[in-house]
This record gives structure tokens, C-alpha cells and sequence, in this order.
């Protein structure tokens, strides 16, 4: 098959014939019709992962159809549309049995601790417990689109947020991740504020319907004046030390901050401003992807909303052109808003 290979951190990938991947017995192959590129994928690309072993494939938000079906499992067959989650699980272990997968034990992330979906088939273990039927109606390249910045920002806005409607919601970073919260909260019924250094993304997210879109200057301020207080809640989707600062110091008394983008200690560490974590209450949440077991509620979600996942998408590619898009991510603000989408065929 072809794939994207890198055998050095942070040298330009290539696009070249690897050996095709075989299904583990509880687990299968799938062609990938479509795979967003991911800030995560230019982390893992970056040396950012210590799970990245050399020579390495990138790429974990996907969709496709199995092709071939390990010998122990059960329920799914060659053709089947599916997808996964980014965190796939064991299925065993003491997160799993509580129904918290997305943050297992054991866990294994295609593009992370085995090879990826920047390829032409990618093999996924754990079937049983991490394939997703998919239904009508949602084309593979949509599907990638939710891949783990729209799950996770699912998880991040609703679950780990508790958003209720209503409420002021600020977003600091208006990339794949940023963008889905952006759609999610005001589906939800919140007043959205976003915030980015990039033009683009502004304009995006006010007409996803963001009420508000700022550069990112003195953001805590505006948005502390604006919503009269504070946001209710407020997601860093950026993972930089500054969005995290300023998504804290946006907060009103009681909130909540909620960190989406990976915040690697090589890029230095937020300073959080504990003083007023404790003299305002303060919550302070992580969101680590979704559950397989979270997407069927996640599909109807977008479906009764009518949230339009073509939006998401600010270009496709084909694999050759996958290797520029990750350099590209090297920009501090990006050259495009919006998700890439790298289909394979």
C-alpha cells in the first residue's frame, strides 16, 4: 500500500509503498476512504509523543470500509462502514468497565502507538469494542471531520462542560477543535464568544454563530466585559500556554475551564492563575476524546441540530499532498481555516 512515512522527527514525510497491514485476531483492516489532518498528527510528526516509535505513519481521524476481519471477531464484516475513536480501548481494564474508554489503560491510538491512517488501510485492534457503524446519511469525508476534534470537543462542551443553554461560552482557538465547539455550543443553545489570531477563522466562526470573534488581544478582558462578568465556560483548543492563561483569566466566578489542545511540556507551561481558582471556585477539567459507545449520541446530535459538517472542511487532498499539509501546520496561525481532509483513493 502507499502511506505517508516519517523516520525522523520533524523531517518532511514522504509518500511511499509499505508492506499492507494484517488484522490482529480481535481486530480488522480498513480502507481509508478519507482521514482529517490534525494539530495531534503535527505533535506526534514534532516529537511531541513519547508512544511514536520510528519509522512512523501519522493519521487517526477516519473513515472507511473493512476489508479484511480477524479471526475472533464477532458482529462486523468486510464492507461495513465504520469509524473509531482516537483513544481505541482495551475493553478490560478498570477505565473500561466504568464506560470511561476514552481515557483506558491500555489503550491504542492508530498514528500514535501503532501506525496510522495517512495510508491507504490502516489496521484497528479491539474491534468489538472501538468499530462504529455508520449511518446514512454522513459521507466519509463529514466523518473524518468529527474524528477526534469534533468528538472531542463533543465530549469537552457537553459532558465535561456541562454547558447548560443559555450560558456565555468562550473559545479560545478556532481550529478543527475550536471551530466543532463553536457549532456544538451554539446547537446547544449558548452565546459563543471565539477567539483567534487568524482572520479567517473569525469570520468562520461568526457564521457558524459565534455572537463575537476577537483577535485574541486582551481577550480576557473583552470577554469579561462583554458577557458581564465572564464566561460560563471556556475551552483552550489551541494548547498553547497563552490560550490557557487567558481561558482561565476569561472565567467568571464559578466556571468552567475545559483544555482541549494538547498542551506539550515543550512548548513551556500555562501560568494559571491558582489564586483566583480558589477565590472564585474555579473548575479546572480535561477532555481526552469519546467513547465509541458516545457516537451513536453524537451522530443524532448533529443530525436533529442539522449541523452541517461540510463546513468543517476548508479543502481535500490526496495522500501526496498530506506531507505539505503537516509542514504547514509549523505556521503559528495557520494558513487556512478550517479541516483538511486527506482521501487516500
Amino acid at each position: 500500500m502507499r502511506a505517508v512515512v516519517f523516520s525522523e522527527f520533524g523531517a518532511v514525510p514522504e509518500v511511499r509503498a509499505v508492506p499492507d497491514p494484517e488484522p490482529a485476531p480481535d481486530g480488522v483492516v480498513v480502507a481509508v476512504a478519507a482521514t482529517g489532518v490534525c494539530r495531534s498528527d503535527w505533535h506526534a510528526w514534532r516529537g511531541h509523543d513519547p508512544d511514536v516509535a520510528l519509522p512512523h505513519v501519522p493519521g487517526h481521524e477516519l473513515a472507511g470500509r473493512i476489508v479484511e476481519v480477524g479471526s475472533r471477531v464477532r458482529g462486523w464484516q468486510p464492507g461495513m462502514r465504520v469509524t473509531v475513536p482516537f483513544v481505541c480501548a482495551c475493553g478490560a481494564c478498570p477505565q473500561c468497565a466504568t464506560g470511561n474508554q476514552q481515557i483506558c489503560d491500555n489503550q491504542f491510538q492508530p498514528g500514535f502507538t501503532g501506525w496510522g491512517s495517512f495510508a491507504e488501510f490502516v489496521a484497528l485492534d479491539h474491534a468489538e469494542v472501538n468499530l462504529v457503524a455508520l449511518p446514512e446519511g454522513f459521507e466519509p469525508a463529514e466523518v473524518a471531520a468529527l474524528g477526534c476534534r469534533f468528538g472531542t470537543a463533543y465530549r469537552a462542551v457537553l459532558r465535561q462542560g456541562g454547558l447548560r443553554a443559555g450560558e456565555f461560552v468562550a473559545v479560545h482557538g478556532c481550529g478543527g477543535a475550536g471551530l466543532s465547539a463553536v457549532l456544538i455550543a451554539v446547537a446547544a443553545g449558548a452565546r459563543v464568544i471565539a477567539v483567534d489570531p487568524s482572520p479567517e477563522a473569525r469570520e468562520l466562526a461568526k457564521r457558524m454563530g459565534a455572537e463575537l470573534a476577537i483577535d485574541g488581544e486582551d481577550a480576557a478582558d473583552v470577554i469579561r466585559t462583554f458577557t458581564g462578568g465572564g464566561a460560563h465556560l471556556s475551552l483552550d483548543c489551541a494548547g498553547l500556554p497563552v490560550t490557557c492563561a487567558n481561558s482561565v483569566a476569561s472565567l467568571r466566578k464559578r466556571g468552567r475551564h475545559v483544555q482541549v489542545g494538547l498542551l506539550p511540556p515543550e512548548l513551556g507551561v500555562p501560568p494559571i492563575p491558582m489564586h483566583r481558582v480558589i477565590a472564585d471556585e474555579l473548575r479546572i477539567l480535561g477532555s481526552h476524546g469519546l467513547q465509541a459507545h458516545e457516537y451513536p449520541g453524537m451522530l443524532d446530535f448533529v443530525a436533529r441540530a442539522g449541523i452541517d459538517l461540510g463546513q468543517l472542511i476548508s479543502r481535500r487532498i490526496g495522500l501526496g499532498e498530506a506531507p505539505a499539509a503537516l509542514s504547514e501546520m509549523d505556521e503559528p496561525v495557520p494558513a487556512r481555516a478550517g479541516v483538511t481532509i486527506v482521501e487516500p483513493g
